[in-house]
């Protein structure tokens, strides 16, 4: 038997903003039902699982706002099922501490800075995780039917289909990926 296929859950208008190039890291603390009560880097390579429990528009910058509105509406058309596009692998797995650090990263994601904030202060014993992101598009999107066990607030699921290998096409080059790397890594560390 095979590993079974391994996919982080994503806020859908987060997907869709590593999908078009838009931006290259994540921000976790883990959900509330992980099983360790914190996050961790599962795997190094990674399916992302659009979700849409918890989003909502206000918690993105403005020009974002419509797309949440978008991407349900396009869930609304398929309930039972899921459509995976993109595969990821992390570069990095950076964690922030200070409230500081996280406002120079502002110009890298596409929450707010008081949603950004208030996911730094959830857990405060525990780090935010800067997730530094090389996504691919999938020659191929995969549809998946929605089961109970993919659900729920956690950060990590074993996809229970089988996933064809296919064709994986960056979403960046090397270049802007590196430069997208760099503003992050830059952030962060204030150099």
């Amino acid at each position: 038997m095979t590993d079974q296929p391994i996919a982080l859950r994503e806020w859908a208008v987060a997907v869709r903003a590593l999908g078009e190039g838009r931006q290259a890291i994540a921000l976790r603390k883990g959900g509330i039902s992980e099983e360790t009560k914190e996050f961790r880097l599962e795997s190094p390579s990674f399916y992302l699982f659009p979700s849409f429990e918890h989003q909502r528009p206000e918690l993105v910058k403005p020009e974002w706002r419509e797309i949440v509105e978008a991407t349900r509406e396009e869930a609304a058309l398929r309930p039972d099922a899921v459509r995976i596009e993109y595969f990821a692998e992390a570069a990095e797995d950076i964690e922030v501490t200070d409230a500081e650090t996280l406002a120079r990263l502002s110009e890298c994601h596409i929450w707010t800075d008081n949603y950004a904030e208030e996911r730094l202060h959830w857990k405060k014993t525990k780090p935010l995780h800067v997730l530094l992101l090389r996504v691919y598009r999938l020659g191929e999107p995969i549809e998946v039917p929605m089961r109970e066990s993919y659900g729920g607030c956690k950060s990590w699921i074993r996809l229970e289909e089988e996933i064809p290998a296919g064709e994986r096409i960056p979403v960046l080059s090397d270049a802007e990926f590196a430069a997208a790397a760099d503003a992050a890594r830059r952030a962060i560390r204030e150099f």
